[in-house]
């Protein structure tokens, strides 16, 4: 079993930035990718980021340029560096931890998933 548990997310103004966390305990050694799915209020749960054990890195297009994923050396904890922040970008932060991609992009079933931190985008 992996727990996750994430942390940073709070309330900022348009434009601003935050700093998402992550880390990861029990048994992460068949963690292979971890990543970050938000979910809006009366949304579906979309993909964030995705960051492989070799450092590769994917992002929604809604996210590009302005969001950036990363992990320690250890490969147990990611983080997500929000910049410019925008309303739309208001949702529950979920982390999740799997032994591939397609688990960490929903693809298929498994993976490891964090309880959420609220990001609220807002003047």
């Amino acid at each position: 079993q992996v727990q996750l548990v994430e942390s940073g997310g709070g309330l900022v103004q348009p434009g601003g930035s935050l700093r998402l966390s992550c880390i990861a305990s029990g048994s992460t050694s068949n963690i292979n990718a971890m990543g970050w799915h938000r979910q809006a209020p009366g949304k579906q749960r979309e993909l964030v980021a995705i960051i492989t054990s070799r450092s590769d890195t994917n992002y929604a297009d809604s996210v590009k340029g302005r969001f950036t994923i990363s992990r320690d050396n250890a490969k147990t904890t990611v983080y997500l560096q929000m910049r410019n922040l925008k309303p739309e970008d208001t949702a529950v932060y979920y982390c999740i931890a799997g032994a591939n991609t397609a688990q960490v992009m929903g693809v298929i079933r498994g993976g490891y998933w964090g309880q959420g931190t609220q990001v609220t985008v807002s003047s």
